[in-house]
């Protein structure tokens, strides 16, 4: 396979960013489980096989304006001899000195072959850069793809958020510092 090269995004790639598909499958989700006392509340989320595999679409899309194509952008492109085949989005949060995924995707075609990988790496490079103390990614708790790319990048549970998304889905955040 062709070396990957991730670079600025360009206002010019846009068509081709928002072309990727905002959806993935899964076999299974992390389900969350309460339990609570007069002593102690618990929470917790276990990995769930599910019948068959299903198609998600992504809730909440990240918006891409013309600042996100300004230098210098946390909008990285990864691009091979085909073109744009992904892109994440990291903007930048004041408190507490943290860099926040808003956005990763990668074409259909080209999953499964260490380009969100690489994006992620990228956006923490970008973190790095600004003097970032951590990187956060955030997903559905049905994005079993997406948790186990984290757990294997070093990023560490650190949250959830029920009913995060516009379609009610819970959030879970991965954190890890750089």
């Amino acid at each position: 396979m062709p070396a990957i090269v991730i670079r600025p995004a360009l206002l010019e790639d846009l068509n081709s960013i928002v072309q990727i598909k905002q959806t993935y499958h899964t076999s299974a989700v992390w389900q969350m489980e309460r339990r609570s006392s007069e002593e102690d509340f618990n929470v917790g989320f276990r990995e769930v096989r599910l019948p068959r595999s299903i198609k998600v679409d992504v809730p909440n899309l990240p918006e891409f304006t013309t600042v996100s194509f300004t230098q210098p952008s946390g909008l990285l492109v990864a691009t091979m001899p085909e073109g744009i085949v992904g892109y994440i989005l990291v903007k930048e949060m004041g408190v507490p000195r943290s860099a926040w995924v808003e956005g990763l995707a990668v074409r259909e075609d080209f999953r499964r072959k260490g380009i969100g990988s690489a994006l992620v790496m990228a956006g923490e490079d970008w973190a790095r850069n600004r003097n970032l103390m951590r990187i956060v990614l955030e997903m559905q708790s049905k994005n079993v793809p997406a948790i186990h790319m984290a757990m294997g990048l070093g990023f560490e549970f650190c949250g959830y958020h029920d009913q995060y998304f516009a379609n009610r889905d819970i959030a879970l955040f991965f954190g890890k510092f750089i």
